[in-house]
């Protein structure tokens, strides 16, 4: 039942993204400045890891740092950066819009789906800060996105599995509950007996640079019986 468990990277620079490839992860995710969480990367750093990249590649769409409600700028922002990445061989879209009362923005988050299509999106951990999980998982199911990242809206998922555990079995495969937050080699196993989600996402940075550690992630990818 294990073996089709798979490991997402983050990653902020295109070194971790192929460190990351190398050592048998399932999918990066490709992020700018690591210091506020991840912003949208540039063009150049997408183009090169989609040229030496095999493995799928989402980018994060995100404008800033900060809480996740958009001004109409920003909003534009993000239309034009999907229009533009799409070109550009991805394979699916990370992002997430609030509003101001921490509910999701159904609106603005249906219109960058449609316009990722036909690629996959991911709603990232802006779902954390969602005060009503189970509406809120939902609203992201209307939305059509096709993975929610979350630590159960706790600070990491060892303090969030509870809620992890309880997503997924809502989420009754109708959208994948992803696990990141804390993620580690340590504790992807107990994690996993508990959860029992089928994708798992993690920085694999350990000694606290901005890139990922490969031993790190083949350790991850061994918890988890991806041998």
């Amino acid at each position: 039942m294990s073996q089709n468990k798979k490991i997402e990277i983050a990653c902020f620079n295109l070194k971790s993204a192929l460190i990351a490839q190398k050592a048998g992860a399932d999918r990066v995710e490709l992020c700018a400045d690591m210091s506020v969480g991840g912003t949208t990367p540039t063009i150049e750093i997408i183009q090169q890891a989609r040229e030496h990249l095999t493995i799928d590649l989402y980018v994060m769409i995100r404008p800033r740092g900060g809480n996740f409600v958009y001004s109409d700028s920003e909003f534009e922002q993000m239309k034009s950066e999907i229009e533009i990445i799409k070109k550009l061989g991805v394979n699916g879209f990370v992002f997430g819009i609030l509003n101001e009362d921490k509910t999701i923005n159904i609106e603005q988050n249906k219109v960058l789906v449609e316009l990722s299509k036909p690629f996959p999106c991911t709603f990232h951990r802006a779902f954390d800060e969602v005060l009503n999980v189970d509406k809120t998982l939902e609203g992201v199911i209307s939305c059509g996105f096709s993975t929610i990242l979350t630590s159960g809206t706790f600070p990491n998922v060892i303090e969030g599995k509870e809620v992890l555990k309880q997503l997924v079995n809502q989420a009754k495969n109708r959208i994948e509950i992803m696990p990141g937050g804390g993620l580690r080699s340590t504790n992807i196993s107990a994690l996993d007996e508990m959860v029992n989600a089928n994708w798992y996402h993690s920085s694999a940075i350990t000694d606290g640079s901005e890139i990922a550690s490969s031993e790190e992630i083949m350790q991850l990818k061994n918890k988890l019986n991806l041998k």
